[in-house]
């Protein structure tokens, strides 16, 4: 994984950006905890990766009095905030600077990452969902969500223009909505749909499936086999 984005000023107001910029971020939430309890036990444990901000840790915290969490991220500032927005549940809390190898091994009963994949590099791609897949215990849920659309042109370049102009308020300079085109285009990992489904089979997760559909974000759930 690459050098977390998220380690200057940007922390301050990072609460700020995805509700606006995610379609749907609090209901994504919602449905993630739902999903992970369909298989997650009353007392289980959860691997979080990315978790920095702590906005969904809170949610599936306060849903779930009894789960416990193992949090991830690489900046230090955003764990911080992260244990301050979980408040009173930060007790059943674990938290790692770092990426996934620097979690514990687990078995986890579940495990999520939420709008992370398109910070991971893509040629990290495939062994971050290796370690995550050997910390599940079998059958556990994985879910994941982040910016997923198709990878050919005009398609490409289209799908970035949108996701920048949702994201940005209306009265936006198109000179910085121009830049932010291109940082997406040249920073950000992103895939196609098909592409990230194939990627979930080949390290080992079954039953594949697409819950999650919001403008240029898609979310799956998957099971370790």
């Amino acid at each position: 994984m690459e050098s977390s984005p998220f380690s200057g000023p940007s922390v301050n107001t990072y609460a700020e950006g995805p509700p606006r910029q995610v379609p749907g971020f609090f209901d994504l939430h919602r449905m993630t905890t739902m999903l992970l309890a369909e298989r997650v036990p009353s007392n289980g444990r959860v691997l979080v990766l990315g978790a920095g901000g702590g906005l969904e840790l809170k949610a599936f915290a306060e849903s779930h009095p009894a789960w416990s969490f193992d949090a991830v991220d690489p900046s230090a500032p955003m764990l911080r905030l992260a244990e301050q927005t979980v408040g009173r549940h930060a007790a059943r809390v674990q938290f790692h600077e770092g990426y996934i190898g620097d979690a514990p091994p687990g078995p986890f009963d579940a495990a999520t990452s939420l709008l992370t994949f398109h910070f991971i590099s893509l040629d990290e791609r495939m062994a971050t969902l290796k370690q995550l897949r050997c910390r599940l215990k079998p059958g556990a849920p994985l879910v994941v969500a982040h910016i997923s659309f198709p990878q050919t042109e005009p398609e490409r370049s289209t799908w970035i223009a949108r996701h920048v102009a949702f994201g940005a308020p209306d009265d936006t300079d198109p000179a910085r909505l121009e830049s932010s085109r291109q940082a997406i285009a040249t920073r950000l990992s992103i895939l196609a749909p098909e592409e990230e489904e194939a990627m979930l089979r080949e390290v080992g997760f079954s039953n594949v499936s697409l819950f999650y559909a919001g403008f240029s974000f898609r979310g799956w759930i998957s099971y370790a086999e």
